[in-house]
Order: structure tokens, then sequence, then C-alpha cells
């Protein structure tokens, strides 16, 4: 499985990048509209996230400027009848903290903006999102006085899930992290993180 890529930007071409990576071999890397709209310059660095989809006579990668991003694909690529393809729309309309609004909300009615989903689609969609997406943002876990960056919160925390670490037990400590240090990068703070877990800090 390609998970994760870097390299430099060779081309764009519709909804896809050519990612050209060190050893020389080029990626097409389907992206969602905003990550595209946001990509740096032809020849300049950059990375994704990617979940490779294997079908009988093709082979498709997603990328995603983020963890919560793909880990949000991922579980929207599992309810019923979403494929890869319709996932990556509704992505390139709504980050995954509008989706969690949405299922905090109790309002299936937006996914509609998304082209090909009508409102039984959406209702159905929606319906099994609730048991799939986690907190709604960082303000909802700890707080509308959190200073740190809401994105490398998020990120550290999926990390620290993917080490086998509860939200339970690493929101107070990436909480506390972040407030002290709010411009630390994701992997200074996972490190950080670590850190306390393993020291026993809270």
């Amino acid at each position: 499985m390609i998970s994760y890529l870097e390299g430099r930007v060779q081309a764009t071409f519709g909804n896809v990048c050519v990612l050209l990576t060190p050893g020389g071999v080029g990626y097409s890397v389907a992206l969602p509209a905003h990550t595209l709209q946001a990509l740096p310059k032809q020849g300049e660095q950059v990375a994704f996230f990617t979940h490779l989809v294997v079908r009988e006579d093709n082979l498709e990668l997603f990328g995603f400027s983020t963890l919560d991003e793909l880990q949000t694909f991922e579980k929207l690529i599992t309810i019923t009848k979403v494929g890869a393809r319709t996932a990556q729309a509704i992505l390139s309309i709504f980050r995954p903290d509008d989706l969690r609004s949405m299922v905090t909300h109790d309002d299936s009615s937006l996914l509609i903006r998304v082209p090909g989903i009508g409102k039984k689609t959406a209702q159905r969609i929606f319906l099994e999102l609730k048991d799939k997406l986690g907190p709604l943002n960082v303000e909802e876990i700890v707080g509308t006085s959190f200073t740190g960056d809401p994105q490398v919160f998020r990120n550290v925390l999926d990390g620290l899930a993917g080490l086998g670490y509860s939200e339970k037990e690493s929101i107070p400590v990436v909480t506390k992290i972040l407030q002290a240090t709010p411009t630390l990068s994701i992997a200074e703070a996972l490190r950080a993180a670590l850190k306390a877990l393993s020291e026993g800090q809270a």
C-alpha cells in the first residue's frame, strides 16, 4: 500500500497532480479541489497522505494534505455505495470538521451540494457517517480558550491513536503541550506527546 508520497510538482491536469519523487518516479495523484488549488508552483516540494484504490483494470491513487482527511476518506468509502470518487467529491466541498459538524447538528441537507448526491442518498450517507466520524473539532474537545494550532492538534491525536493511545489519555497531554508552545510542528508535538505519555505526565 502506498500511504505517503513526497516530491516535486511535475504537472497538473484535471484533478490530478503528477508528483515526481526523489528517485525519479512520477505518481499521478487525484486530489480534492481545495488541495489542488493550494498546490505550490511546478518544481516545488509537496507531500500527500495517500490511498491506493485497486480495481481489476486500474490503479488509482488519491492524495490528501492531512492525515485527518485521509482517514475521513477511508471511512467514507466504507459507506454503502460510496466509491472513492464520490468520497473525494465530498472532501472537495467539505473538510472533515465540516462533516463532523453536520453529524453534531444532525443536518444531512448540506450533502446535496456534492454533485451526484440527491436527498435520499444524502440521508443514507449521513446515517452511516454518524457511526464513523469522531469529535467535531478542537474547540468542542478542549474549549474555546485553546490557543494551539487545531490542525496540529488533530493530527497529533491521530498519530497517537495509530500508536495505540486513546483520546482520553492523549487529549490532556497534547492540549498542555500545544498551549505551552503553540508553534510546534506536528512532528515536534508528536515527539513531545510521546515523551510525556511514556513518562506518565498529564
